[in-house]
């Protein structure tokens, strides 16, 4: 099937860009940084119709114009504003992704269910707590951002209780990971520059978006 072999392809592609970057290859690195997500975009486009289809690439097209933007965003800072806006756009269109995903029996156990919720909430306001002080101007966007970001994980925690579990793991760990490499650019940005944070935001976000797109393939039986 084309979309599985596409889907092999991303992770041997994203595995030499990681390659490139420990070799610290930054230059070959950021020309090949937007031949990445499309790889994902080609092999959503190949699978067999499913119902969010359409959502599926509209999300991942968003992420990769941020990815475009982004590169850009040592020049000036509204590159960074405009990136922002576009993984934001991305995030709200992996919420209306996972509200139209196919359920089952909700047979989720409410103490685990809350405490989830609970810890998602306590890690936002944590990481509030800690950049809020050093973001400026930027405030409003970010306090938005990571606020959508958080949204995205609680309704991927959701359908977790909702899903087959093999496609209802790789999402949720998809979106726990993506949680991560923001949170890692964040810090990184903001408060304290990080050894490797190119390695390690771009190691966790190209993770991220390969279980979302693979739990959603599986979910809907096309992978």
């Amino acid at each position: 099937m084309k979309s599985t072999t596409l889907l092999k392809c991303y992770v041997g592609v994203s595995l030499l860009y990681i390659l490139i970057i420990l070799l610290d290859q930054l230059a070959i690195a950021w020309f090949m940084k937007p031949v990445l997500i499309p790889f994902l975009m080609i092999a959503v486009w190949y699978a067999p119709n499913f119902a969010s289809k359409k959502i599926l690439i509209s999300a991942l097209l968003f992420s990769w114009i941020g990815d475009i933007i982004l590169l850009f965003a040592d020049r000036a800072e509204i590159y960074f504003i405009i990136g922002l806006v576009s993984f934001l756009v991305s995030h709200l269109v992996y919420i209306l992704l996972f509200t139209k995903q196919i359920k089952r029996e909700n047979k989720k156990t409410t103490a685990v269910f809350w405490i989830g919720i609970t810890a998602i909430i306590i890690y936002l306001m944590m990481m509030l707590f800690l950049l809020i002080p050093t973001l400026g101007n930027l405030k409003i966007p970010v306090f938005v951002y990571a606020l959508v970001l958080s949204t995205m994980l609680l309704f991927a925690f959701k359908g977790f209780f909702l899903w087959d579990k093999k496609a209802a793991w790789s999402i949720l760990i998809g979106a726990v990971i993506f949680v991560a490499s923001d949170s890692i650019l964040a810090f990184d940005k903001f408060y304290q520059k990080l050894e490797m944070s190119s390695l390690l935001i771009m190691t966790t976000y190209l993770l991220a978006q390969f279980f979302i797109v693979r739990g959603v393939l599986l979910l809907n039986k096309k992978v």
